[in-house]
């Protein structure tokens, strides 16, 4: 046997031994986020498995509907792996400084397109003008939260702080679009409805999220919303209402975040300490769905830690900008589940808050202010295992 013949023979036989060390094991269902929600149906699979190729491997150009101002190619460019957004894939948001106020389109609200195709100049807001960076966040576990009913996000409504603890969450009221959809969960007031999703909770539902990032991110109109954002002229269609529909129930139906490391003393003992410092004053761990038209998200209980609603959180984090009903100070309480998971999605580095200017997690809570305040405050005084265990458990959802 000639020594090439040996030395391969060699090689074979140290590959074939060696294949769990050059092979890395599969991540488990609790390290991604992507994927269904447990139960569906075969039909619901496929509308499913739709909506994931759409919303993840459909790249628009300028020959099916891109632009011509826009800020992404693609819905998945800025959720990878359904996670969070990085800092190239931010949206800026300007036109409304006060609420209850309309956006003013004649200077290119409410949102920035940074980018353009070819024989087009990208927007540029005008000098002096408020505007709002907005991280993209993840997009699982949506479903969970759509089905709530208004009446549930209500109960922790406290506008006027009548329990004293400093925290007076409100709704964000929004006027509908014109294709909305009404439905039972819904409780109009003066013909708005509460927003749920979104930095500013200016999207009352999917369908809304979904249009609008259609026609604000990509330029791509729909019958839903025809105007172009860019000339602000009504077009033919760039995307269909089917793939508009699949993508809805894609987001519906995404499975919620799932925790690790539930046991472990140390995230245990954080879990604990998070509770007493008050954060779950807005970061409302539990919540449990009424009976829905999707069969597997009626009547689960989950665990996002969000109340889903407005709160002050000071003059820090005033961008001047706002949206809806809100204040220029006040933001939704962001879904905590899949925060240990953000990093996946962000380069490997953490990018919080709504605009990603915290790096770690210990960086996001010393932002907090406001109605936060005291927390935060309660968080800086801890010892240095205690802050450990908090990030811990944080870090564990």
């Amino acid at each position: 046997m000639s020594k090439i013949i040996r030395h391969l023979v060699i090689i074979v036989l140290i590959m074939s031994n060696s294949c769990e060390e050059i092979i890395p094991p599969a991540p488990t269902e609790n390290e991604l986020l992507d994927g269904p929600t447990t139960g569906l149906s075969h039909a619901e699979q496929r509308q499913f498995l739709d909506g994931d190729i759409a919303f993840n491997d459909e790249v628009f150009s300028s020959l099916d509907g891109l632009g011509p101002g826009f800020v992404a190619t693609s819905c998945g460019s800025c959720h990878a792996g359904d996670g969070k957004g990085h800092p190239f894939t931010t949206l800026t948001r300007f036109g409304q400084t006060l609420p209850n106020t309309s956006p003013d389109l004649s200077i290119g609200g409410p949102q920035l397109q940074n980018r353009a195709i070819p024989g087009f100049e990208p927007e540029k807001i005008p000098d002096g003008v408020p505007s709002m960076k907005f991280t993209p966040p993840a997009v699982t576990g949506l479903g969970f939260l759509a089905a709530l009913t208004d009446q549930q996000i209500l109960q922790y409504v406290d506008s006027l702080d009548v329990d004293g603890d400093g925290i007076s969450g409100v709704p964000n009221y929004i006027t509908p679009p014109a294709y909305f959809e009404q439905k039972s969960i819904h409780q109009p007031v003066n013909g708005k409805i509460i927003g749920r999703f979104g930095k500013k909770a200016a999207a009352i539902d999917l369908l809304q999220q979904t249009v609008s990032a259609y026609n604000q991110d990509m330029g791509v109109t729909s019958t839903f919303e025809p105007i172009d954002p860019f000339s602000q002229l009504s077009t033919d269609p760039e995307v269909s209402d089917q793939t508009i529909r699949d993508v809805v129930f894609y987001l519906r139906t995404l499975k919620a975040p799932i925790s690790r490391s539930e046991e472990n003393s140390q995230v245990l003992h954080g879990k604990a300490t998070f509770t007493e410092i008050g954060c779950v004053s807005c970061h409302i761990p539990e919540w449990t769905t009424p009976e829905t038209d999707i069969k597997a998200l009626s009547n689960k209980t989950f665990y996002p830690y969000t109340d889903l609603l407005l709160h002050d959180m000071g003059p820090g984090l005033d961008d001047g900008a706002t949206e809806g009903s809100a204040e220029t100070y006040e933001w939704r309480t962001p879904p905590l589940w899949g925060l240990g998971l953000a990093p996946n999605s962000q380069g490997g580095s953490y990018f919080l808050m709504h605009d990603g200017r915290a790096r770690s997690i210990e960086e996001a809570i010393v932002m907090h202010g406001g109605e936060a305040e005291n927390s935060k405050n309660q968080f800086v005084s801890l010892s240095v295992s205690d802050k450990e265990a908090l990030i811990a458990f944080l870090e564990s959802l």
